[in-house]
Formats: structure tokens, C-alpha cells, sequence
């Protein structure tokens, strides 16, 4: 767990994107807490406009973002969201696109 409070990690995205985009949830500060990449996916999410998707890039160190993403997901959106698993990127990573109905 990390020390950093959540409020000194810079936000993902200060802005709704009508366009589809892609939020980076690998910096180290990811990789400490979990918490954290839950809290600034959502908040992606929340920050994309109708029509559009955001891919969700979350840090290797939490392994399938199915174990602990998609409930989240599906607890903060229910059905206004439709969410894949893309891949894992050459990095360890992993992208999970979520479509904003």
C-alpha cells in the first residue's frame, strides 16, 4: 500500500473526452495501490462522453484487471458500460476498453 494519499496523485483527466482516449494506470504509484487504479478508472470513465471508449491501461503488478476491475465497473455503471479485455501490453500491462453507452 502506498503512502501517497490519493489527493497528491495527479488525476487521470481533467476534462470529458468526446473523442475515444486512453488513461494511463501504470505509473508506480498504480503499482502500490490498488485502490487508487479503481478510483482514477472510474473517474476516466466518468470523464468520457456518450458514444465513445476509453482504453484502460492498469499496472502488471495486479495481474487480470477481471478479478478486480470489471466488478467495479460493473458496480459503479451497471448497464450504461459494455467493457472487453484487449490485451496485455509488451510492457506487463493490461487494456481493458470500456464503451460509454
Amino acid at each position: 500500500m502506498s503512502d501517497v494519499s490519493h489527493d497528491e496523485v495527479e488525476p487521470i483527466t481533467d476534462r470529458v473526452h468526446d473523442n475515444s482516449w486512453s488513461a494511463n494506470l501504470e505509473q508506480p504509484e498504480h503499482g502500490e495501490d490498488r485502490a487508487l487504479v479503481l478510483s482514477q478508472a472510474v473517474g476516466a470513465v466518468e470523464h468520457t462522453a456518450a458514444g465513445n471508449h476509453v482504453n484502460l491501461v492498469t499496472h502488471e503488478a495486479h495481474g487480470d484487471p477481471e478479478s478486480y476491475l470489471y466488478p467495479r465497473l460493473d458496480d459503479a455503471f451497471g448497464d450504461a458500460v459494455d467493457y472487453e479485455y484487449v490485451s496485455q501490453c509488451g510492457c506487463g500491462g493490461h487494456v481493458t476498453r470500456v464503451h460509454v453507452d
